[in-house]
C-alpha cells in the first residue's frame, strides 16, 4: 500500500459507522512500527519536539480517541501509538493532560481489558523526564464504589472497553494522587495472573510494563523521592499506617516475568543512588527511619533479601557463614537457581555496589553476609563484565578500613554506579 493510498485511510477513523473505523485502522497500523516505509504520514504537520509543541494532527487525534472505542478498534488504536511512541514528534500530542488523565485512569480500572496496552504507552512515554514530572503530579478523580474489589471507580475512565459500573456509585468524586494508585494496582495485576479463572481475576491486566514506568521514573530526582518518602499504605486511607513506597515492588524481584522483576531491580539501582536513603533501605521493617533531610519515620525497606536472593544458587554454606544471612536467604533449596538475565544480574550487582557508597553502608553488608553470596555468584559467573563488577565489590567487602576511607561516599558514588541516567533495558522504547 502506497502514501497515498494510506491517506486516503485517514479521513475514516472518524466515520460515524463503527465498522468503517475499524476496518480503516486495520489497514493503517501494519504501518506504525520503526521500519515502516510510509510511517512519516502519522507524523504529517508534527514539528520539533518536547512538550511545549504545536498541538496535534488529525491521525493522532483520532487515535487517541479511538483507544475509547470498541474492543477491536481500542486495541488496533493502543497498539499504533506504543508504536509511536518512540518519535520525540509524539512527546506533545501524548502527554496532553486530558489524555494522561484518562490513560492513568483506564490502568486504574480493574474492568479495563486492554490495561497492559495502556501500561506499554506509558512506560514509553515516560522515557522523557517531562512526562515523568507531569505524572508525579498528577491525580486521578475517583468515586467510592463499595462493589468494586478496589474499592473505587476512576471516572474518566469510562469507555467502550471499560463501561461504567451499574449501579453508577453515588457521592462526589474526590482527587487522588495518581502514582500511589498506580503501585498498588501493579501488586494486584501480578495477583490476578496468578488466578487461572480469569472471570475470577482482581484485575484483566497484568500491569507489568508499569514496573518500566516506575524505573523510568526513578531516574529523576523527584521520582527516588516519592519510593523514599514514607506515604499511607492505603492511598484511600491518608490517616492510616505509613510506609516506603519502594517497599511494595520489592517481593518482584524474582517473579517470572522478565520485565516486572527487570523493572523492579533498576528502581531500586536508582533508588539507591540518593546515599542519605541507605540505612532506610537496608534496615528491616522492625526498625523505623528516616531519609534526611525529612525527620518523617516509616519501617525499614530491608532490600538486601531482594537483591540477593537473585544472585543466589543452591550453595551450602558452613553454619557460621549460614547465619550471617538474612533469614529469607538461610537454607535455600538444591533446586534454587540464579536470576537467568545476565543484564539483571548485573543490575544487582551494581545496586550492592552503590550501596557500598558509606563505611556504614560496607559494614552493614559484611555483617549480613553479602560477601558469602556474591563469592558463590563469581565462582559461577560466566559473564566477564559481571564478574568484574563482583570483584569490584569483594574489594570494598574486604579491604581494611581506615580514616582515610570513612567519609568517603562521593568518591565511591562515582565509582560505583555511573551515570544514573543512563539508559537501561527499562528505559527502552517497546514496539509491538
Amino acid at each position: 500500500m502506497s502514501a497515498e493510498q494510506l491517506k486516503e485511510l485517514i479521513p475514516f477513523l472518524h466515520e460515524q459507522n463503527p465498522q468503517v473505523r475499524q476496518i480503516a485502522l486495520a489497514n493503517l497500523v501494519g504501518h506504525t512500527p520503526k521500519d515502516s516505509p510510509h510511517r512519516q504520514v502519522f507524523f504529517s504537520g508534527l514539528s520539533g519536539g518536547g512538550l511545549k509543541q504545536q498541538g496535534d494532527n488529525q491521525v493522532i487525534r483520532d487515535l487517541k480517541l479511538l483507544c475509547r472505542d470498541q474492543l477491536a478498534t481500542a486495541h488496533d488504536a493502543f497498539r499504533a501509538l506504543v508504536n509511536l511512541s518512540d518519535s520525540s514528534l509524539m512527546l506533545g500530542p501524548l502527554s496532553e493532560p486530558s489524555f494522561v488523565g484518562f490513560l492513568v485512569s483506564y490502568i486504574l480500572n480493574h474492568q479495563a481489558t486492554l490495561a497492559d496496552l495502556a501500561s506499554m504507552l506509558l512506560s514509553n512515554l515516560t522515557t522523557s523526564t517531562a512526562v515523568c514530572s507531569e505524572l508525579l503530579n498528577s491525580t486521578v478523580s475517583i468515586l467510592p464504589d463499595p462493589k468494586s474489589p478496589t474499592l473505587y471507580f476512576p471516572v474518566q475512565s469510562q469507555c467502550g472497553t471499560c463501561p461504567a459500573p451499574v449501579p453508577y456509585p453515588a457521592g462526589e468524586p474526590r482527587s487522588v494522587n495518581a502514582l500511589p494508585l498506580l503501585l498498588d494496582a501493579f501488586v494486584q495485576g501480578a495477583a490476578a495472573e496468578e488466578t487461572e479463572d480469569r472471570e475470577k481475576r482482581i484485575r484483566k491486566g497484568t500491569l507489568h510494563f508499569l514496573s518500566s514506568v516506575f524505573a523510568n521514573l526513578s531516574t529523576t530526582p523527584a521520582g527516588r523521592m516519592f519510593f523514599l518518602t514514607p506515604r499511607p499504605t492505603d492511598p484511600l486511607k491518608p490517616e492510616g499506617d505509613q510506609e516506603y513506597m519502594l517497599t511494595k515492588i520489592l517481593v518482584f524481584t524474582e517473579h517470572k516475568d522478565i520485565i516486572r522483576r527487570g523493572g523492579v531491580a533498576s528502581t531500586i539501582k536508582n533508588c539507591a543512588f540518593h546515599v542519605q536513603a541507605h540505612r532506610a533501605l537496608l534496615l528491616p521493617e522492625s526498625e523505623r527511619v528516616a531519609v534526611p533531610p525529612s525527620t518523617a519515620e516509616a519501617p525499614g525497606m530491608d532490600v538486601l533479601p531482594p537483591i540477593l536472593l537473585p544472585l543466589a544458587g543452591p550453595e551450602e554454606f558452613e553454619l557460621e557463614d549460614q547465619e550471617l544471612l538474612p533469614s529469607a536467604l538461610q537454607f535455600l533449596p538444591d533446586t534454587k537457581t540464579r536470576e537467568s538475565d545476565p543484564v539483571l544480574r548485573l543490575t544487582h550487582v551494581e545496586t550492592l555496589l552503590l550501596l557500598c557508597t558509606t563505611r556504614w553502608g560496607r559494614d552493614y553488608l559484611r555483617s549480613h553476609g553479602v560477601y558469602e553470596i556474591i563469592r558463590a555468584l563469581h565462582e559461577n559467573e560466566q559473564v566477564d563484565k559481571i564478574s568484574e563488577h563482583v570483584e569490584r565489590l569483594v574489594n570494598f567487602l574486604k579491604r581494611p578500613e581506615g580514616l582515610d576511607t570513612h567519609d568517603d561516599g562521593q568518591r565511591m558514588l562515582a565509582e560505583a554506579g555511573g551515570d544514573e541516567e543512563e539508559e537501561d533495558e527499562d528505559s527502552r522504547i517497546e514496539e509491538i
